[in-house]
This record gives C-alpha cells, sequence and structure tokens, in this order.
C-alpha cells in the first residue's frame, strides 16, 4: 500500500498548479492533505474520482478559508473517525482516520505556534494529541500518523539549528514533545531509510529558500511499533512543488 501525505496549503490553489496531473503519476491507495483550506463542496471532488479516488472523506474546520484535513482512497475504509472527539481540536478540522482492516492511517495537521496564544494552543495540542495516541494504539495497533507535526525533532531536520532555536517548531519543548511522541510506540519511518542532512519539506516563500533548500522538516509518517515491520519504503518528494510544503510517501507491506 502506498500512501502520500501532503500539506497543500490550499487545495484550490494547489489544483490550479497542477496537483490533479501530480496525483495521477504517484499512483498512491491513499491520500492525506492538511490545510485543505476549504470545505467538500469547494473542491473539484469529480476530478479526483477521475484518478480512482472513489472515497473521500473531508474534515474541515469550522472557520472558513482555514486548516482542514482530507483522506482520499482507491478502496473503501471500514470506517472512518471524523476528529478526536476533542472538542477545541475539532473545530480546527486537524484529525480524520481511515480504517482498513487491521491498519488505520490518520491524517494529522498539528497547529503552528506563530504568536504566544497560539503556541500555548499547540502546547495544549500536542499534550493531549499524545495521550490520544496512545489509548488509540491500544485498539488500533497498526497505525500510521501522517501530517505536517510543525516541528523538527532534530538538528537534522532543519537547515540552521543555531539562528532557529529560540523559534517555534525547533524549540526544545517541541523537540522533547517528539522524542516523547516517538518513545511513546512510534517510528519515524523517513528515519528508518535515510539517516542524511539537507532533507526537509517545508520552504519559507521568501529569500529564494527552496532553490537554495534552506528548509524545515515539518512532514512526518510515524508508525506505530506494531507497523514498523511492515514499513518497505518512506520518502520525500521535493520535486511536486504545488505548496510551501513537498508531499512525502511511505510504502507498507
Amino acid at each position: 500500500m502506498k500512501v502520500v501525505s501532503y500539506n497543500v496549503n490550499g487545495i484550490r490553489a494547489a489544483m490550479n498548479k497542477g496537483l490533479i496531473d501530480w496525483l495521477s503519476a504517484v499512483d498512491a491507495d491513499v491520500v492525506c492533505f492538511q490545510e485543505i483550506k476549504a470545505t467538500e463542496d469547494q473542491i473539484d471532488t469529480e476530478a479526483l474520482r477521475a484518478l480512482g479516488y472513489a472515497h473521500q472523506y473531508y474534515f474541515s474546520a469550522e472557520k472558513k478559508g482555514y486548516s482542514g484535513v482530507a483522506i482520499l482512497s482507491k478502496n473503501a475504509p471500514d470506517n472512518v473517525v471524523f476528529g478526536t472527539g476533542i472538542a477545541y481540536m475539532d473545530r480546527e478540522g486537524r484529525n480524520l482516520r481511515a480504517d482498513f482492516g487491521s491498519f488505520s492511517v490518520m491524517s494529522m495537521y498539528l497547529p503552528s505556534g506563530t504568536n504566544t496564544d497560539r503556541l500555548d494552543y499547540k502546547f495544549t495540542y500536542m499534550d493531549d494529541f499524545l495521550e490520544y495516541a496512545k489509548q488509540l494504539t491500544r485498539d488500533r495497533s497498526k497505525l500510521l500518523v501522517v501530517g505536517d507535526y510543525n516541528i523538527c525533532h532534530e538538528a537534522i531536520d532543519i537547515h540552521d539549528p543555531i539562528r532557529n532555536k529560540n523559534v517555534s517548531g525547533f524549540l526544545p519543548e517541541e523537540r522533547a514533545w517528539m522524542s516523547r511522541f516517538l518513545e511513546s510506540g512510534f517510528v519515524d519511518s523517513f528515519r528508518v531509510f535515510n539517516q542524511d542532512p539537507h532533507h526537509y519539506t517545508w520552504w519559507s516563500y521568501r529569500a529564494n529558500a527552496r532553490a537554495n533548500n534552506k528548509g524545515w522538516r515539518l512532514d512526518y509518517a510515524m508508525a506505530s511499533s506494531d507497523l514498523a515491520d511492515h514499513l518497505k519504503r518512506s520518502v520525500i518528494l521535493s520535486e511536486a512543488v504545488h505548496s510551501d510544503h513537498c508531499p512525502i510517501l511511505t510504502e507498507l507491506s
């Protein structure tokens, strides 16, 4: 099974930049989007259905044009869960899960800490999500949590760890949370296969950052311990340019 995760930074804008042709070429079984910034009725679902994604699920934020996640699948899931049941999270459309037999995939968009209020919100979300994930893996032990975590875990995951050490996304507290998340029973699938530096998934639109590869690795496919043995491949698809993020692809046996 091939699973793609992509923060599209507005699905309608991404579709105007050639997203449909790209999805056709990649031919993933499951596609998880983050930051769709739209409701289902605003999205060209027929164009996606024409690619074989007969099963489409959208979980949008209450606030228009903000946040939101989606899962597209060629095969019907047995069960779909919209949100976590934690009200403040679900109002922002940040979590969507689909179950396929014993395997589950979640599309997650973890908040960014753009100001003090949002950083407090981010820390609350992180703590609550960690507990939620611990509980969830008791029932759904083969779980893949893909998406934009808005955190670089290690110095290798960011182009300038020294200058960014006090910037949200690379704060010591955020990095420590990521370590706790992994210690709770997950593996960073990309790092299972690739220990090299200079692999990023987000670049600022400013200062020609992408052309100079001054990036951050914010997007992850975190596999639960019971799923780790099924990992075949995990790669960053940096050639895709429909967003300030690029997609990641995880292949499972």
